[in-house]
This record gives structure tokens, sequence and C-alpha cells, in this order.
């Protein structure tokens, strides 16, 4: 452990605490190319205890009041739990192939079991999460994932994104609502108002994209009326006019639709975490600036791409210092008692996880 696992505690304040995070990319770099070499070596195999490794390494490296986050899965939980998974899968083709009424019933069954997978997905994580020697721990049911995970997005899609904000609040709720650290919980109710004036600056974002495609359709009417009446291959000028017409038309949807959702995932990540408290006292906020948020995803995108990858955990590590930088909390009452309090009530918690915690789905 580093040094500042044994920081001491600032005295009873209303200030907010701040998350931090202390890795590098050169110190990630050397983890994460062995990672992938190992994956690939081992035809992808190795990929959950790369899982591993990657995830100590980023909670061990997130600290809050100078101790830091732990991660205790085992490669071989996120093994077994992806090998389930993945014959399932093999299971549902063979028998779609051979037996395609069987098949559907195989995938119906996935279906009705999907919203337990994500439950039990999100129970390990939790349980798999510790502070200060404390486990976290998810309370979640079956239905509830269901609503969040399923009837929330199918919803959101369905009317066009409209609902979109209803479905991120079931989905936050769901998620903040059944938290635990330790024995005390943890409980959040983000307005739907504040949700909505984020989403609508999203939706002229991706207004503003369709206004692009509209306009350089009709810059191009001529050649879009030639091409719909006259079945004969067109004459290579025009030909290359479509392609550009084409790749500006792909481009800016692509950007307008990933603009839009990185502004509105900043938007109302702000939002929920500020609208959740820990033991209904104790208050957390998130306060990104969403341009800011935008430019380094957006930008983290484009080094990785022009480096052929090689960038990647630099870009890792600069969106994990921004996102800890600008999440916090504050403690009603001392900080000291409070954490000893929660310490001492959660130690029975974490000796019973430490005996199973069941197996990572990867939903």
């Amino acid at each position: 452990m580093s040094t500042t696992d044994t920081a001491p505690l600032p005295a009873a304040s209303q200030d907010f605490h701040r998350l931090s995070f202390t890795g590098s990319a050169a110190e990630y770099f050397g983890i994460w190319i062995v990672n992938i070499l190992l994956t690939i070596v081992t035809l992808g195999i190795y990929s959950a205890w790369a899982k591993v490794r990657r995830n100590r390494y980023f909670y061990g490296n997130t600290v809050l009041l100078g101790r830091a986050f732990e991660y205790h899965a085992k490669g071989k939980e996120i093994f077994i739990g992806r090998l389930i998974v993945f014959g399932f899968i093999i299971l549902y083709n063979i028998m779609l192939a051979v037996m395609p009424v069987a098949g559907l019933v195989l995938g119906l069954i996935l279906l009705l079991f999907f919203p337990w997978l994500i439950m039990r997905g999100l129970r390990f994580s939790a349980r798999v999460t510790s502070y200060r020697n404390v486990r976290f721990d998810f309370a979640g049911k079956m239905g509830g994932a269901f609503v969040a995970f399923m009837a929330g997005p199918v919803m959101a899609v369905l009317s066009l994104g409209i609902l979109a904000p209803l479905a991120s609040r079931w989905m936050y709720r769901y998620l903040g609502n059944n938290l635990r650290y330790g024995e005390r919980s943890f409980a959040t109710d983000p307005k739907l108002g504040p949700i909505y004036q984020t989403w609508l600056f999203s939706a002229l974002i991706v207004v503003l994209g369709l206004l692009v495609i509209v306009v350089a359709a009709f810059a191009n009417m001529s050649l879009i009326i030639a091409l719909i009446n006259n079945p004969d291959p067109l004459p290579p000028e025009f030909q290359a006019s479509m392609f550009v017409l084409g790749i500006v038309a792909y481009l800016a949807v692509l950007l307008s639709f990933g603009i839009a959702a990185l502004f509105y995932r900043a938007g109302v990540r702000n939002i929920a975490w500020s609208a959740t408290r820990f033991d209904g006292k104790h208050d957390l906020k998130s306060d990104l600036s969403r341009f800011r948020y935008v430019w380094i995803a957006l930008s983290n995108v484009a080094v990785t791409v022009l480096t052929l990858g090689l960038m990647r955990p630099w870009a890792a590590v600069r969106m994990a210092c921004y996102v800890n930088e600008h999440t916090a909390i504050r403690f009603d009452g001392d900080v000291g008692e409070i954490l000893a309090a929660v310490e001492q009530e959660g130690s029975a918690v974490g000796a019973e996880f430490m005996e199973f915690e069941g197996f990572d789905f990867g939903f």
C-alpha cells in the first residue's frame, strides 16, 4: 500500500472531499500491453484475468481521503461467468440451426433471464469492491433490473428518444437505491426536469447533424434526381460526388449522435450523483463540465486511432483523472467517527463476501 493509505482524516467539515486518481499512463501501459499480448496468445482466455489486473490498477489508484479502493475479484470467477454465457450462446446457435423452434425457446429463456444476469453482475461487481476494508453490496431485484435495463431502453427507442430521460431516471434509481456500503445504504431520486434539460441540448445537437445532411442533399438535388431517373451507371464525376455526399452524411450522423450521447451522459451523471445521499445525510456530487468531458472523450478516440491503439492507456488514465477529480462526497459530521463506525459494522459483511461472491456474467 502507498503512504496515502495511512493519511490522517480531516476534521468535521461541510466541504466536499474529492476523489483523485494517482495512476500514470506509463505505469498502466505495462499492464495494458501484457494483457493484450497474453489475451492474443491464449485466444482470449486470459481476458478474464486481464480484466482483474486492469480493475485492480484503476481501483487501487482511485483515492478518497487518502485511502484507495480495492478490487477483489479473481480471474477464475470472471472466466466461469463468461464460459457459462459463451456456452449458452453456442448451444443457442446449434439449436437454432438444427431445431429452430427449440432455438427460439432458448432465446426466449435467455431474454427472461437477462434481468437476472444483470442483477447478479451488478451484485458481483459491488461485492468485489471495497473501501477501507468494507465491502460494497447491491440489493437490487430481478424486476427492477427488467424495468431499468430492458423496459426503459425499449421505451426510449420506440419513442425516438423522447422518453430517454425517464429511462435514465429508472436506471439511476435502480442502481443508486440498491447500493450498500457495509450495512448502510445509498439513496437517489434524480428529478426528471433537469434530465430533460440536458436531453434537450443533446437533441438539438442531433437535429443540427440531421440539418447538415438535409443541406447537403439539397445542394446535390440535381445529382439525386439524375440518379433516380437514370438507371444507367453514372459518369465518374457523378459517382465521386455521390461518394462525398455519402461520407458527409455518415460523418454527420456519427458525430452528431456521438457528441449528443456524450453530452447527455455527462449531464445525467451530474444530476444523478448530485441527487444521491449516503446513509440519509452524506451528499454525493458530480460536476463534470459537459464540454470538457466531450472534448476529452473525442480527442481520446482520435489519438487512439491515430496511434493504432498504442495511446489507449494514456486515454484511459486521462479520462479516469478527470472523472475522479469531479466526483466528491460531503460528510455530515466528523469524518473519522463516521468511517470508523462503518468499518466496525461492515467487517462481518466483508467476511461473508470473502467466502463466495458469485460469477461475473459480463453484463
